[in-house]
C-alpha cells in the first residue's frame, strides 16, 4: 500500500492522528464518530497501515527540556561490519529517540535526550566502549521546534 492506493477514509485518519489525536479514553471512538464511521472500522484501518508501515509510528512527542532533559545529535563513521551491532545497541537504549543511516562518511545519526547531560555523556561513553567506534556530539547551540503535518486530504 502507497499514498496513492489510501482512500478518503485513510486520509482523514492520518490527518486526525497528525494534527490532533484525541486524548480521551477511548480515542479511536473519537476519531471515528468525527468520520462517521464505527469505531472496530477505525482501529482497524489505523492498525493496517501501520502493519503496511504507512504509519510507522504511533506516539506523544514530549518537549524534553521543558521536562528537564537534554538532549543531542550523534553521528558515528561505522564500518559496514560493525553496522549492525552498532545499530542494535543504540536502538536499545531507552534515551534514543531517532536514529537513521546515512549514505556518508558519518552513516549513522541519532539523537539521545537524558535526565542531564552528564547521563548524555556516560551513554555516548558506553556506546563508544561497547562497539570501539567514535560518537561524534553535537548539542544543538539553538532550538529550533518545527512541526510537520503531512496534509494527506
Amino acid at each position: 500500500m502507497n499514498q496513492d492506493e489510501l482512500d478518503i477514509i485513510d486520509r482523514r485518519i492520518l490527518d486526525i492522528i497528525q494534527a490532533g489525536f484525541p486524548l480521551v479514553p477511548r480515542p479511536y471512538a473519537a476519531i471515528a464518530e468525527q468520520l462517521n464511521i464505527p469505531e472496530e472500522e477505525a482501529l482497524q484501518r489505523v492498525n493496517e497501515m501501520r502493519h503496511k508501515k504507512i504509519i510507522r509510528r504511533l506516539g506523544a512527542n514530549f518537549q524534553s527540556a521543558k521536562l528537564g532533559f537534554r538532549s543531542t545529535l550523534c553521528g558515528a563513521a561505522v564500518p559496514e561490519d560493525k553496522l549492525d551491532e552498532f545499530i542494535s545497541l543504540v536502538n536499545s537504549m531507552p534515551g534514543v529517540t531517532h536514529n537513521y543511516l546515512r549514505n556518508h562518511e558519518f552513516n549513522v545519526w541519532f539523537t539521545l535526550i537524558g535526565p542531564s547531560w552528564d547521563a548524555i555523556c556516560a551513554d555516548i561513553r558506553r556506546i563508544e566502549s561497547e562497539t570501539g567506534i567514535s560518537v561524534m556530539n553535537l548539542p544543538a547551540s539553538k532550538l529550533y521546534k518545527i512541526r510537520v503535518d503531512f496534509q494527506m486530504e
